[in-house]
């Protein structure tokens, strides 16, 4: 049995008799008291998120997980299609399971999918992922020193605000944890 010293993010495990993924954790020491840990807990099968703390020390179930490299292949209707790069065999996700990475995968982008038992719990995408811009205003030259930005549309639908000197047909790297613009991509 693991204590809250063994909480990392992404770890997941029985909390309520229900599968949690740790979203965020914060180990906290007051000058005065116990200390205790922090975590913003998302519940696997519904998606909602819950704040809980735990005493220093408290024992909790880590639920062990497997990992598979998968490449996103294409949404049908409620689903994503993942392609196991092992034994090509097709595998079907429900949305819920993809939750915001829906705006990140294009096809053929190689994701892990953790796996409990044969239950799809989590999708994890590589944290930074390249995608094109399909609409924005005109960018002109010069416009880099004032660091104000606009909204762009990507490929996938997604709007994030960009320096004002992207334009349509850039390719942009995206931290897929943040949802933030990082750089104009060289390719």
């Amino acid at each position: 049995m693991a204590n809250t010293s063994d909480i990392r993010n992404g770890a997941v495990m029985l909390h309520k008799n229900k599968r949690m993924k740790v979203v965020e954790f914060q180990h906290v020491k007051p000058g005065k008291g116990n200390a205790f840990v922090r975590t913003k807990l998302k519940d696997i099968q519904t998606g909602k998120i819950i704040d809980e703390t735990f005493n220093a020390g408290h024992k909790i179930q880590i639920i062990r997980v497997e990992s598979k490299a998968m490449q996103f292949l294409y949404v049908d209707g409620e689903s994503y299609i993942f392609m196991d790069n092992e034994n090509f065999e097709q595998l079907n996700v429900p949305n819920s399971s993809v939750g915001d990475g829906k705006n990140y995968l294009i096809a053929g982008v190689n994701v892990d999918l953790l796996f409990d038992g044969s239950e799809v719990l989590d999708v994890r995408l590589p944290s930074h992922i390249t995608l094109e811009v399909t609409e924005t205003e005109p960018g002109f030259k010069g416009n880099t020193a004032t660091g104000a930005s606009k909204p762009a549309t990507l490929e996938t639908g997604y709007v994030l605000n960009v320096p004002l000197f992207i334009n349509e047909g850039d390719k942009l790297r995206i931290d897929t944890r943040t949802g933030d613009y990082v750089e104009r991509s060289k390719d």
